[in-house]
C-alpha cells in the first residue's frame, strides 16, 4: 500500500481456522473495492515446511544459531560461518544479529579508536607540560609498545597452533584482533606513555635546575631507573595470571593478559634506551628551529671618527 509492504494477521475463531478449507472461506477486497473469497485467487494443500516462517528486513529467512567450540575465538566462528553461506545458492545472503553485529560493529571501528586514542595522549601530554617536543617525543616511543603486544599475541597464537599439530589432543588458544586484544592493546599505549612520563619529568626539572640538555637526559635515567623496572614489573607478574589463566573465559583473560604483557615488556626495557635518544633529538630539533627563526640582532653601528 502507497509503495510499502505491510504485515496483515488474519484472524478467526477456532471452529473456523481448523482446517484448510477454513482459508477458502475468508475474503479481502481487491483494486476494486469488492470483497473476493481466497478460493478466487488461491488455494491450499498440504506440504512439509518450517513451522514457522522467518522474515528480516521483509525477506524470507532462516535464523542460525552457532557457539565457538573450545579453544576458538568467536572472530574464527563467524569468520567459519560466512565462508560456509558463501557456498550456498546465488540470492542468499546473511546479515548478523546481536552480539555478533556488535562485535562486527566493534571489529570495525578500531582503527579509529586507535587514532582517536593516540590523539587524546598527544593532547593530554601537551596541556600537562605546555610544549610540543614532549607528546611528540611520547608519541615516537608508542610503536615499541604497540610491538610488544603483538608480537606476544602472534608468537602464543604460533606456538599453540604448532603444538596442536604436533599433538592432536592439544587444545587450541587462538589469539586474533578481537575486542580483548584491543582492550589490551589500549592499556599498553597507556603504560607505554607512562615510562616515557616518568623519565622526560626529571629531565625537565633538571634542565630548569641550570644542566644541560643531555646531561639531564643522563641524569634522569640513572634516577628513574630501577623505579621505572620495578614497577613495570610489579605490573607484568600482576597480569601474569591473566595471560596464564585456565578454564571458563580463558579465551578472555588470555587476549588480555599476552597483549598487556608483552607490551609492558617491551615498553620497559626498550624505551629504557629510546626514551632519552628521542627526547633529546626532538628537544634539538625544536631548539634548532626556535633559533632559525629569531631575527638576526643588528649590530651596533660604528661611531665615526672624530678628526682633532
Amino acid at each position: 500500500q502507497g509503495g510499502r509492504v505491510k504485515r496483515v494477521f488474519v484472524q478467526a475463531d477456532a471452529p473456523h481456522r481448523m482446517l484448510p478449507k477454513d482459508i477458502d472461506k475468508l475474503y479481502v477486497r481487491n483494486n476494486k473495492g469488492q470483497m473476493v473469497p481466497f478460493s478466487a485467487f488461491a488455494g491450499s494443500h498440504w506440504s512439509a515446511g518450517s513451522p514457522r516462517l522467518e522474515r528480516y528486513n521483509g525477506f524470507p529467512a532462516l535464523n542460525l544459531w552457532g557457539e565457538p567450540a573450545r579453544g576458538v575465538s568467536s572472530g574464527e566462528a563467524m569468520k567459519a560461518m560466512e565462508e560456509a553461506v558463501a557456498k550456498l545458492p546465488p540470492g542468499v545472503g546473511y546479515e548478523w544479529t546481536g552480539l555478533s553485529y556488535q562485535e562486527k560493529m566493534s571489529s570495525s571501528q578500531a582503527p579509529l579508536l586507535y587514532a582517536f586514542s593516540v590523539i587524546v595522549i598527544f593532547l593530554c601530554v601537551a596541556a600537562l607540560y605546555e610544549s610540543w617536543p614532549i607528546p611528540i617525543a611520547n608519541l615516537l616511543m608508542l610503536p615499541l609498545g604497540i610491538f610488544g603486544a603483538a608480537f606476544a599475541t602472534w608468537s602464543r597464537g604460533f606456538y599453540s597452533s604448532t603444538m596442536a599439530k604436533l599433538f592432536p589432543g592439544y587444545i587450541i588458544h587462538s589469539f586474533n584482533n578481537d575486542v580483548y586484544f584491543q582492550i589490551g592493546f589500549l592499556t599498553t599505549l597507556g603504560l607505554t606513555t607512562k615510562n616515557a612520563i616518568l623519565i622526560i619529568q626529571f629531565a625537565r626539572e633538571r634542565m630548569a635546575n641550570g644542566e644541560g640538555l643531555i646531561d639531564a637526559t643522563l641524569g634522569a635515567v640513572r634516577t628513574r631507573l630501577r623505579p621505572v623496572i620495578m614497577t613495570s614489573l610489579a605490573f607484568f607478574f600482576g597480569v601474569l595470571p591473566l595471560a596464564l589463566s585456565a578454564g571458563a573465559g580463558a579465551g578472555a583473560m588470555s587476549a588480555i593478559g599476552t597483549a598487556v604483557a608483552g607490551g609492558m615488556l617491551s615498553a620497559t626495557f626498550i624505551d629504557l634506551f629510546y626514551i632519552p635518544l628521542l627526547f633529546v633529538v626532538v628537544s634539538e630539533f625544536f631548539k634548532r628551529k626556535e633559533r632559525s627563526g629569531e631575527p638576526e640582532k643588528a649590530s651596533d653601528p660604528v661611531p665615526p671618527a672624530e678628526v682633532h
